[in-house]
Protein backbone atom coordinates (compact mmCIF):
# COMPACT_ATOMS: atom_id res chain seq x y z
CA UNK A 1 0.00 0.00 0.00
CA UNK A 2 2.59 2.69 1.02
CA UNK A 3 6.11 2.63 -0.37
CA UNK A 4 9.36 2.94 2.05
CA UNK A 5 11.70 5.51 1.82
CA UNK A 6 14.99 5.52 3.48
CA UNK A 7 16.98 8.77 4.69
CA UNK A 8 20.42 8.90 5.24
CA UNK A 9 21.39 12.35 7.07
CA UNK A 10 24.68 13.16 5.82
CA UNK A 11 27.57 15.35 7.01
CA UNK A 12 27.95 18.38 4.10
CA UNK A 13 31.05 17.31 2.89
CA UNK A 14 32.84 15.85 0.25
CA UNK A 15 32.52 11.86 -0.41
CA UNK A 16 29.66 11.26 1.73
CA UNK A 17 27.11 11.39 -0.73
CA UNK A 18 29.55 8.89 -2.37
CA UNK A 19 30.23 6.22 0.44
CA UNK A 20 26.83 5.98 1.13
CA UNK A 21 25.90 5.29 -2.69
CA UNK A 22 29.53 3.05 -2.93
CA UNK A 23 27.93 1.28 0.25
CA UNK A 24 24.22 0.05 -1.27
CA UNK A 25 25.85 -0.93 -4.38
CA UNK A 26 28.49 -2.89 -2.85
CA UNK A 27 25.70 -4.74 -1.01
CA UNK A 28 23.53 -5.26 -3.97
CA UNK A 29 20.88 -3.03 -3.18
CA UNK A 30 19.20 -0.93 -6.15
CA UNK A 31 18.68 2.62 -6.01
CA UNK A 32 15.01 3.41 -7.71
CA UNK A 33 15.32 7.27 -6.80
CA UNK A 34 16.66 9.50 -4.63
CA UNK A 35 16.36 13.18 -4.00
CA UNK A 36 18.92 15.46 -1.71
CA UNK A 37 18.34 18.76 -0.16
CA UNK A 38 20.92 20.47 1.86
CA UNK A 39 21.97 22.79 4.53
CA UNK A 40 25.24 24.34 4.95
CA UNK A 41 26.04 21.87 7.84
CA UNK A 42 24.46 18.10 6.79
CA UNK A 43 22.31 17.11 4.00
CA UNK A 44 19.31 14.72 3.82
CA UNK A 45 19.24 11.98 1.27
CA UNK A 46 16.26 10.36 0.26
CA UNK A 47 15.85 7.44 -1.39
CA UNK A 48 13.73 4.53 -2.63
CA UNK A 49 15.54 1.16 -2.80
CA UNK A 50 15.09 -2.14 -3.93
CA UNK A 51 15.29 -3.43 -0.19
CA UNK A 52 14.55 -0.72 2.22
CA UNK A 53 15.22 -2.84 5.48
CA UNK A 54 18.46 -4.34 5.07
CA UNK A 55 19.55 -0.80 3.50
CA UNK A 56 18.48 0.82 6.74
CA UNK A 57 20.23 -1.91 8.73
CA UNK A 58 23.54 -1.98 6.34
CA UNK A 59 24.12 1.72 6.93
CA UNK A 60 23.53 1.37 10.42
CA UNK A 61 26.31 -1.34 10.93
CA UNK A 62 28.22 1.42 9.06
CA UNK A 63 27.52 4.33 11.45
CA UNK A 64 24.77 6.48 9.25
CA UNK A 65 21.85 7.85 10.80
CA UNK A 66 18.87 7.22 8.88
CA UNK A 67 14.82 6.34 9.22
CA UNK A 68 12.16 5.02 6.96
CA UNK A 69 9.34 6.66 6.34
CA UNK A 70 5.93 5.86 4.64
CA UNK A 71 5.53 7.60 2.01
CA UNK A 72 2.76 7.39 -1.43
CA UNK A 73 3.60 6.66 -5.16
CA UNK A 74 1.10 8.10 -7.16
CA UNK A 75 1.59 7.63 -11.44
CA UNK A 76 0.52 10.36 -13.52
CA UNK A 77 -0.14 10.99 -17.28
CA UNK A 78 2.43 13.00 -18.72
CA UNK A 79 -0.06 15.68 -19.89
CA UNK A 80 -0.49 19.31 -18.47
CA UNK A 81 -2.51 19.30 -15.80
CA UNK A 82 -1.48 16.23 -14.36
CA UNK A 83 0.62 17.53 -11.05
CA UNK A 84 -2.23 20.08 -10.44
CA UNK A 85 -5.07 17.14 -10.32
CA UNK A 86 -2.98 15.50 -7.84
CA UNK A 87 -2.54 18.28 -5.52
CA UNK A 88 -6.18 20.03 -5.84
CA UNK A 89 -7.38 16.44 -4.48
CA UNK A 90 -5.06 16.69 -1.69
CA UNK A 91 -5.96 20.16 -1.11
CA UNK A 92 -9.29 19.80 -1.35
CA UNK A 93 -8.93 16.97 1.34
CA UNK A 94 -7.04 19.51 3.13
CA UNK A 95 -3.86 17.32 3.43
CA UNK A 96 -0.44 19.25 2.94
CA UNK A 97 2.32 18.04 0.65
CA UNK A 98 5.53 18.19 2.95
CA UNK A 99 7.70 17.54 -0.21
CA UNK A 100 7.37 15.28 -3.32
CA UNK A 101 9.76 14.05 -5.98
CA UNK A 102 10.16 12.04 -9.26
CA UNK A 103 10.04 8.18 -8.85
CA UNK A 104 10.21 7.53 -12.36
CA UNK A 105 9.08 8.93 -15.77
CA UNK A 106 8.56 7.88 -19.32
CA UNK A 107 7.22 9.28 -22.18
CA UNK A 108 3.51 8.37 -21.20
CA UNK A 109 3.82 8.08 -17.85
CA UNK A 110 5.65 9.83 -14.66
CA UNK A 111 5.41 8.80 -10.80
CA UNK A 112 6.11 11.08 -8.21
CA UNK A 113 6.95 10.41 -4.61
CA UNK A 114 5.13 12.09 -1.72
CA UNK A 115 5.18 12.90 2.12
CA UNK A 116 2.12 13.80 3.46
CA UNK A 117 0.08 14.88 6.28
CA UNK A 118 -2.01 11.89 6.75
CA UNK A 119 -0.95 9.37 4.92
CA UNK A 120 -4.11 6.94 5.04
CA UNK A 121 -6.05 10.02 4.48
CA UNK A 122 -4.16 11.10 0.95
CA UNK A 123 -4.25 7.28 -0.03
CA UNK A 124 -8.28 7.20 -0.27
CA UNK A 125 -8.23 10.84 -1.51
CA UNK A 126 -5.92 9.22 -4.59
CA UNK A 127 -7.86 6.31 -5.18
CA UNK A 128 -11.19 8.14 -5.27
CA UNK A 129 -9.82 10.48 -7.52
CA UNK A 130 -9.14 7.56 -9.62
CA UNK A 131 -5.63 8.37 -9.35
CA UNK A 132 -3.16 5.29 -9.94
CA UNK A 133 -1.18 4.21 -6.98
CA UNK A 134 2.40 2.98 -7.16
CA UNK A 135 2.83 -0.88 -5.97
CA UNK A 136 5.60 -0.97 -3.97
CA UNK A 137 7.40 -4.07 -5.25
CA UNK A 138 6.93 -2.25 -8.28
CA UNK A 139 8.78 0.79 -7.12
CA UNK A 140 11.43 -1.12 -5.48
CA UNK A 141 12.32 -3.12 -8.73
CA UNK A 142 12.79 -0.32 -10.94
Amino acid sequence: MFLKQLTVFLENREGRLESVTDLLAKNDINIACLALADTSEYGVLRLVVSDPDRAKAILKEEGYSSRLTEVLGVRLQQVPGSVSKLTKVLAAENINIEYMYTLSSSKEFGSMILKVSDIEKAYEAVKNAGMELVDPQAAYSL
